[in-house]
């Protein structure tokens, strides 16, 4: 039995980190302190009536710490052990995926900027990172529009014969076919890149200086290019939100909410512009909003690095060891500090207004769902709101590429991440009764190993007998009692028209028309049919691309997939020659030629 008096009583006041334990060693939370015995004594404080605590204490069978020489050394151990190990009553940030930034493939002798997403290389040239997908998109089409820079693949650019739909339009200066020198591509990167780093000042001298010497040398056509140019430029640079007068890298956190229910929002500064703001929504049973913040940062950098400064729209007792802590990680100097005056003020003001904005749009959203969920459960007789409902699709054209897609929404909405797709093989074309058995069996082969939750509530894109086979299936697995609901679509196949084919029941239920839980229906099997009709094109496409070389003799599937991901295509193979063919990686001439015939019968 965990004496929790006698235990605190020998702690030391000193830094450190403490891990506290459930049944059967299941770590429960990781905290750091300045003071060990204060700390946790705390918890067990006859005056802490804070109910997330109270949850916590009930739970614990077993304490261990860390002494450690500073505050500094306790954050960074608490951040490892977080990282490491994820305890439940941690904050833990939802939203995991790495930022975006832009590249530049400076190897290739008319590089392009490009999105990415993922570790960065050394020797690699990166942009960023910036808030959202969007962002990056965005610039990416103000450059090309004002630089008219490539933004095809290698692989199509290396195949290219003539100038392409994006030089047509004006968006590109084909230097595929060289209708741009090396030399003037360069200086059009270049001023991109200057761009991207915030000297777009010095991008419209250098733009003024060329057009002056264009119209001196009585090179009319070409001034009045770079005038575009550079009132394209011009609006660009209105365009910004914020500007800091000077070229720093900042970002800043602000934290909104109460109650363990949180929203930060980061706003990312490079070159002296606002790139805009991205909105987490931690999840945090214990900690206070100055805690979380703290908390927060250490994990928002675990995968990258912090910029130089770093400022902070709350003053966290801990921001030096946390500045500390950061600086080590990142090994050189990282300033840190609570945003109070200045424009440093406005930004924090503003990150704030952002994470105000998105903890209230967030608290409707879940209101709206809570209303669905509880009306889809009177609607359905259920004795509770479904928390996890998943939803079946198949998608085909005429029998060919079926796709079966299973979407999962919980309490907040879609959980994209438990999303799967089944690519059907084995089954009769068009046989939907036969898809959606193999694709349930599939899926609830994993449910029943542990690999994968349960659901409360599984809709199926059909009717009755779309139902009865998929229980069949459930049966077997051993989830007779799942409920089971199958989704037709009206005589008009318009929303809010739908028909509910409960399992067992002799008759369907009509929701009302466009009701709270009409609408949530409508919303998942919409979401279902989206996931499989994409994942059916991919596979169309990639059917097609491959089709008409199966039929050469001696060209496996390997083969296959390098010819096309050196041509960039079919149309790229298309437009090859035998001498092209033998340029890839296990094509010999004989198995060339006789790819060049298949492709050109009676040349």
């Amino acid at each position: 039995m965990f004496d929790a008096r006698e235990y605190v009583a020998s702690l030391p006041r000193r830094p450190g980190v403490y891990r506290m334990f459930g049944g059967e060693r299941e770590l429960l939370y990781v905290g750091k302190a300045r003071s060990l015995r204060d700390r946790v004594g705390s918890y067990f404080a006859a005056s802490n009536v804070n109910p997330r605590v109270q949850a916590l204490v009930q739970q614990i069978s077993a304490i261990e710490v860390t002494v450690t020489n500073s505050e500094t050394e306790a954050l960074l151990l608490e951040y490892n052990l977080i990282k490491e190990h994820r305890p439940r009553f941690n904050i833990t940030l939802r939203d995991d995926k790495s930022f975006p930034f832009i590249h530049l493939e400076a190897a290739h002798p008319f590089p392009r900027l490009a999105f990415y997403r993922g570790p960065r290389r050394a020797g690699e040239r990166y942009f960023g990172p910036f808030p959202n997908a969007g962002a990056v998109r965005d610039t990416l089409n103000q450059l090309q529009k004002l630089f008219r820079i490539r933004n095809c693949r290698d692989s199509f650019f290396a195949n290219r014969s003539r100038p392409c739909l994006q030089h047509q339009i004006g968006r590109c200066t084909a230097p595929c076919v060289g209708l741009i020198t090396r030399e003037a591509y360069a200086q059009d990167v270049a001023a991109a890149v200057q761009v991207l780093e915030g000297r777009s000042d010095e991008v419209s001298l250098e733009l003024q200086r060329r057009m002056e010497q264009a119209a001196q040398a009585l090179q009319f056509e070409r001034a009045a290019q770079i005038r575009d140019q550079l009132a394209a430029l011009n609006n660009l640079q209105a365009q910004q939100i914020v500007s800091a007068g000077d070229e720093r890298d900042v970002d800043v956190f602000a934290v909104a909410g109460e109650g363990g229910e949180y929203a930060v929002s980061v706003m990312m500064v490079r070159g002296g512009r606002n790139l805009g703001t991205h909105s987490f929504f931690p999840r945090t049973p214990l900690a206070e909003a100055d805690e979380m913040l703290a908390s927060f940062v250490m994990q928002y950098y675990a995968d990258g690095e912090p910029p130089a400064e770093v400022l902070l729209g709350a003053d966290p007792a801990d921001i030096a060891a946390l500045g500390e802590a950061l600086a080590r990680r990142a090994g050189r100097a990282v300033n840190l500090r609570h945003a109070q005056r200045g424009i440093g003020a406005r930004w924090a003001e503003l990150a704030r207004e952002n994470a105000v904005q998105a903890l209230r749009m967030r608290q409707a959203q879940r209101a709206g769902l809570e209303e669905m969920r509880q009306d889809l459960a009177r609607l359905l007789d259920l004795p509770q709101p479904p928390a996890r409902l998943e939803c079946f699709d198949i998608s085909h054209t005429a029998g060919e590429g079926t796709v079966a897609s299973c979407v999962v929404f919980g309490p907040e909405g879609p959980l994209k991440k438990e999303y799967r797709r089944f690519n059907i093989t084995g089954v009769a074309p068009g046989d939907d009764y036969g898809a959606l058995r193999q694709a349930l069996q599939r899926r609830y082969r994993h449910v029943r190993d542990g690999d994968a939750a349960a659901p409360d509530l599984l809709l199926i894109d059909g009717g009755a007998g779309q139902i009865a086979q998929v229980h069949e299936v459930l049966q077997e697995l051993g989830f007779a009692d799942l409920a089971l609901v199958g989704v037709a679509k009206g005589p008009d196949r318009k929303p809010g028209q739908e028909r509910l084919f409960v399992y067992g029941s002799p008759v369907p239920i009509v929701p009302e028309a466009h009701g709270p839980a009409s609408r949530l229906i409508q919303r998942i099997r919409d979401e279902a049919h989206r996931f499989a009709i994409t994942g059916h094109r991919r596979r169309r496409a990639r059917r097609y691309n491959e089709s008409v070389l199966e039929a050469v003799p001696g060209l496996g599937p390997a083969k296959r997939r390098a010819l096309l991901q050196h041509f960039g295509g079919l149309q790229g193979v298309m437009r090859a020659g035998i001498a092209d063919f033998v340029q890839v990686s296990g094509i010999g001439a004989a198995l060339a030629r006789s790819l060049y015939d298949h492709l050109h019968p009676g040349s």
